[in-house]
């Protein structure tokens, strides 16, 4: 036991140097309230692991417009990025999740190291704010420590401060430009600030050093979908579940590229790829209606709408859609009864 300090500082420094993944980025999906009639949406139910696209509530002429904040939960990266950085954890004597800095100081551990590591403690228990103390004076000690940098740049973004942490991801990427997850990470930063090409050009570069980079994807093809590039959405969904087969929110998003470039048919396939990975996706329902509705067949319409109300009688967008294919139908009272359901869970 005599020279396990030695060991553990040795190991842990090695760890570092090899250039740990950091983790994941607050990029949760934000719950957004379903868009009027006519207008285009990316939804998604709180805490939902997945983001979708929600089409237009069918009207008889669909000329949808973006407006939406989604994107993957902290919970729905497919690389299994360790959970809060390095993998101290793993080594014997001390789990570092519960270390004592004053203990660790005691082994040797170098300053910078110790207030990183308190940094994570703090992040990982929602302190964002004594976390960003700790990663400044661990930067401030070692200012060419990328995981640090990273870190700060995550803290700061669930601070909501996402222009600091584009400096912070900035000069973590000046230090090593090879790590495709900061580019990643500062894209989601730039979309978070409305900068959306910018943010596509931090994903194609985070694609380019991981061409299988399901994250990256998935959040350009979101970007893809704020600017209304269909062709650019299907080609990235399409690339993604090569990777993801059984990723039900990517077909659905897929689905709704597919709609917008007026091809129902493969919507619809789309739409019913989704629905039989996830029977309870109701966004799904609520889109394959809307292209049984542009195909004329009202029947089938009605059934989808009816079955995403059933699982989400909140779903204000599946009213809308309803009501309008009713008033089609000539059911003027049944439409004025989906589209008064429609403000009460708007406004409740």
């Amino acid at each position: 036991m005599k020279n396990t300090p030695r060991f553990f500082f040795i190991c842990c420094l090695a760890m570092l140097a090899a250039g740990c993944r950091s983790k994941n980025p607050p990029s949760e999906i934000v719950p957004v309230e379903p868009p009027p009639a006519e207008a285009l949406a990316e939804t998604a139910a709180p805490e939902s692991p997945e983001s979708a696209e929600s089409l237009p509530a069918a009207p008889a002429h669909a000329s949808p417009s973006s407006s939406y904040r989604s994107q993957r939960s902290l919970n729905d990266f497919s690389g299994a990025l360790p959970a809060f950085g390095v993998r101290i954890a793993e080594i014997n004597p001390v789990n570092y999740r519960n270390a004592d800095p004053a203990v660790l100081r005691q082994m040797g551990m170098e300053q910078y190291l110790i207030s990183f590591l308190s940094g994570e403690q703090s992040y990982r228990s929602g302190d964002y704010d004594n976390a960003i103390a700790e990663y400044v004076r661990s930067v401030s000690l070692k200012a060419d420590f990328a995981e640090a940098l990273i870190s700060l740049g995550n803290a700061r973004l669930k601070k909501g401060d996402p222009r600091r942490a584009i400096d912070e991801y900035t000069r973590a990427i000046a230090i090593n430009n090879t790590r495709a997850e900061v580019y990643n990470y500062r894209g989601y930063a730039w979309a978070e600030r409305g900068e959306i090409d910018r943010a596509i050009e931090d994903y194609a570069r985070a694609i380019r050093l991981q061409a299988d980079y399901a994250d990256a994807l998935v959040n350009r093809a979101h970007a893809f979908y704020q600017k209304g590039d269909w062709d650019r959405v299907i080609e990235d969904c399409s690339r993604l579940l090569k990777l993801e087969p059984l990723n039900a929110a990517i077909w659905n998003r897929r689905g709704s590229a597919w709609y917008h470039k007026a091809d129902d048919d493969r919507a619809i396939a789309d739409f019913s790829e989704a629905v039989k990975i996830k029977p309870a996706y109701a966004l799904a329902w609520h889109n394959r209606g809307n292209a049984w509705f542009n195909k004329g067949d009202y029947d089938r319409a009605l059934t989808d709408l009816n079955r995403a109300l059933s699982l989400d009688p909140a779903f204000s967008g599946a009213y809308r859609s309803r009501g309008n294919i009713l008033r089609r139908l000539g059911n003027e009272a049944s439409a004025a009864a989906d589209f008064a359901s429609a403000e009460r869970v708007t406004t409740r």
